[in-house]
C-alpha cells in the first residue's frame, strides 16, 4: 500500500506542477553526487570559478541533499520557460538576457514551489519540505539530470529534449518516499559543438563546463570589478547576461518554450533607446529593475557595463 500511495502521490504532485504552470516536472531519490562534487573541485581548483569563491565553500553540502534538510527523501526538480519572443527595439541599444526580462525568477518560482508544498501538505499533512531556486548549495542541474529531465550540454546548461534550455531550475527536498524518474543517462549532443565554437570569448571548455573567467554572463553579473579590455570589444553590445550558446543550439531552433507573462520584457525597457541606456539615472534603474534579475547588480555596475557594451558596438 505504501508504494502504491507513493506512486499516486507523486502523479499528483506533477498534475499539481503543471496546474501551477511548470513545464517540466520530475522526481529524483536524494542521494550524495560524489561525482559531481568531484568535478566541482576540479573545476574550482583551476580558477575556473573566477570571484565566486562561495562555490569552493561547504562543498559537502552541494552533494549532499541531506545537509541541506534533514531527512530529505526525494528532489522534486521543476522547470519553468523565460523564452518570449517579445524582446528590444532598439538594434543600437544594450542588450538584456532573456533571462532578465520580466520578474525576478527566484521570487516567481520560489513561490510557485510554496504552493506545491501546501498541496503535498494536504495529502501528507506531516510533510517537510523546502523549496530552492539558485538560493542554496544545490547542484540544480545535476538534479535535473537525476529527476530525468535532460542533459546538461556542452555549454553545461540543462537541455530537455522536447522544450530546449531556455527554463529555470526550481527543487523542492521532501522528506517522503515518492516514485522516482529514471535519470537521464543519454547526451544528445553528439558531436555538435556549435556552442563551442560560437561563445564571443572561447569560454565553453570542452568537458561541459565554462570558464568563468571568459564568460560574458558572469562578467556582467557576477564580476565587481572592471570588465577585462581584451573581453570588452566581444560583448556585442551585451550589458546583462549573454544568451549565445542557446540561441545556436539545434535544440532551440526553433524555440520549443512556451512564455510566461512573468517574464515577457517591461515596455518601457523594450522601447528604450541607446542614448536613454546612457542616460539612466539611479532613480531610472531603481524604478524600472526593483524586482527583476537586473536588480542583482548595483547601478554603478550596470552603468560600468552599459559603457562598456556600447564601446563593443564601435569595433
Amino acid at each position: 500500500m505504501q508504494q502504491a500511495g507513493n506512486k499516486r502521490l507523486s502523479v499528483l504532485i506533477k498534475q499539481k506542477a503543471a496546474e501551477l504552470d511548470f513545464d517540466l516536472c520530475g522526481i529524483a531519490k536524494t542521494k550524495v553526487l560524489s561525482e559531481n562534487g568531484r568535478i566541482l573541485e576540479k573545476w574550482c581548483e583551476a580558477g575556473m570559478n573566477a570571484g565566486m569563491s562561495w562555490l569552493q565553500r561547504n562543498p559537502e553540502r552541494r552533494i549532499n541533499p541531506g545537509l541541506l534538510m534533514a531527512g530529505a527523501k526525494s528532489v522534486v526538480v521543476t522547470g519553468l520557460c523565460y523564452y518570449s519572443e517579445i524582446k528590444q527595439k532598439d538594434p543600437g541599444a544594450p542588450l538584456l538576457s532573456r533571462y532578465a526580462y520580466g520578474l525576478n525568477y527566484h521570487d516567481v518560482i520560489t513561490s510557485k514551489l510554496e504552493k506545491l508544498l501546501d498541496f503535498i501538505r494536504i495529502h501528507e499533512p506531516d510533510c517537510e519540505g523546502k523549496a530552492f531556486c539558485d538560493s542554496a548549495p544545490l547542484l540544480e542541474k545535476a538534479w535535473g539530470r537525476q529527476a530525468g529531465l535532460g542533459w546538461q550540454g556542452r555549454h553545461s546548461i540543462l537541455i530537455n529534449n522536447k522544450i530546449g534550455s531556455f527554463f529555470f531550475i526550481g527543487s523542492l527536498l521532501l522528506d517522503l518516499e515518492l516514485d522516482y524518474d529514471t535519470p537521464f543517462e543519454q547526451n544528445y549532443c553528439g558531436t555538435c559543438r556549435v556552442c563551442i565554437d560560437s561563445c564571443p570569448t572561447g569560454a565553453i571548455n570542452e568537458n561541459h563546463t565554462i570558464d568563468a573567467r571568459k564568460c560574458i554572463a558572469n562578467l556582467t553579473i557576477e564580476n565587481r570589478g572592471p570588465i577585462p579590455e581584451d573581453i570588452i570589444p566581444k560583448l556585442g553590445g551585451r550589458v546583462y547576461g549573454c544568451d549565445t550558446c542557446q540561441e545556436v543550439c539545434p535544440w532551440n531552433n526553433p524555440p520549443k518554450c512556451r512564455s510566461h507573462p512573468e517574464f515577457t520584457i517591461n515596455k518601457e525597457v523594450a522601447d528604450m533607446r541607446r542614448e536613454e541606456w546612457l542616460s539612466l539615472s539611479q532613480e531610472r534603474y531603481i524604478r524600472l529593475f526593483r524586482n527583476t534579475s537586473v536588480e542583482r547588480v548595483k547601478y554603478s555596475d550596470l552603468m560600468r557595463n552599459i559603457d562598456a557594451a556600447i564601446s563593443s558596438m564601435d569595433y
